[in-house]
């Protein structure tokens, strides 16, 4: 009960004398501390504190079980699918957009690289003696064409999703986790333009990608019991302009979108005991999917 203003305080106010100790540091118990370490909890004294970037650490904590100065695996920070917390959690994003704008410059100074990197199935016998494709053994292709745009409009929209979409899901997921969404939905939407689009139509953009990481970030939402109206709309609007347009390849977006779906759900609903294994397992099995079917269309066109 508190006590009232200006009242004195009497012995049967103090409660038992052992509810006002003070532990002692766990190093040095003569010493009193009201101080814990903020991992292990610990009780410590000002000699054994060490400056952390929330509270105070003890010793064998700061230093870690190797001695290197890290905390221990199991007691570092992780993301909802178990990666580690990072300083800048868009940096693996930035890259991405990165490499995506060096490519776009790169095809604007040397024009023929671009017959180099976009995704073709089969050229039938014409004078272009550089340009094969995926049927004659140019696989690479399906990774290159992830990265290779021509017009502004198409890298600018892209990098906008990119970033928008990308940033979330890499701190939610964690930097390999991100990264192997982001290339098993790319390759997905690549070979379903392999397999469906004709074999002479070029195929270019990181569409099939940012459609993963849509899906995916339905998915989360979902996890987190996020309002899904917001994404739903954007998703839906992207799919019109997909089957509404000329010049836009449907079967990338489409497979980027199923595969992000799946490697989504598989990131974020993974069970806590095997969450490594269910999680690169899901990425393993869509992309025995993708080779599978890159070697049939491979074998229709040869």
């Amino acid at each position: 009960m508190d006590q009232a203003p200006g009242s004195p305080q009497g012995p049967e106010d103090q409660g038992p004398p052992h509810a006002q100790s003070v532990p002692g540091c766990y190093r040095h118990p003569d010493r009193e501390t009201g101080i814990r370490c903020t991992r292990c909890d610990r009780p410590i004294c000002p000699e054994c504190m060490v400056n952390a970037s929330v509270g105070f650490q003890c010793p064998e904590c700061a230093r870690g079980d190797s001695g290197t100065g890290h905390p221990p695996a199991a007691s570092r920070p992780r993301t909802l699918a178990g990666g580690s917390v990072t300083a800048d959690p868009r940096l693996l994003t930035k890259i991405l957009i990165g490499i995506n704008i060096a490519v776009f410059i790169a095809v604007h100074v040397r024009s023929s690289l671009l017959d180099h990197l976009v995704l073709i199935g089969d050229w039938p016998p014409a004078p272009f003696n550089a340009t094969q494709g995926v049927a004659e053994g140019e696989w690479y292709r399906l990774v290159t064409s992830m990265f290779t745009h021509q017009e502004i409009w198409h890298i600018g929209f892209n990098m906008l999703s990119l970033w928008w979409l990308g940033g979330p899901l890499e701190a939610a997921l964690g930097r390999a986790r991100y990264l192997s969404l982001y290339f098993v939905s790319g390759l997905a939407g690549s070979t379903l333009a392999y397999l469906l689009a004709s074999p002479t139509t070029a195929t270019l953009g990181a569409s099939g990608a940012i459609f993963g990481l849509f899906g995916a970030t339905a998915v989360l939402m979902r996890r987190l019991n996020y309002d899904l109206r917001p994404i739903i709309a954007l998703l839906v609007i992207n799919l019109i302009f997909t089957f509404g347009m000329n010049n836009i390849s449907w079967q990338a977006h489409i497979g980027g979108l199923v595969a992000g779906l799946i490697t989504g759900y598989g990131m974020v609903h993974a069970p806590r005991k095997h969450r490594a294994l269910v999680q690169y397992g899901t990425c393993a099995l869509v992309l025995v999917v993708v080779v599978v079917l890159t070697l049939v269309r491979t074998a229709q066109l040869t």
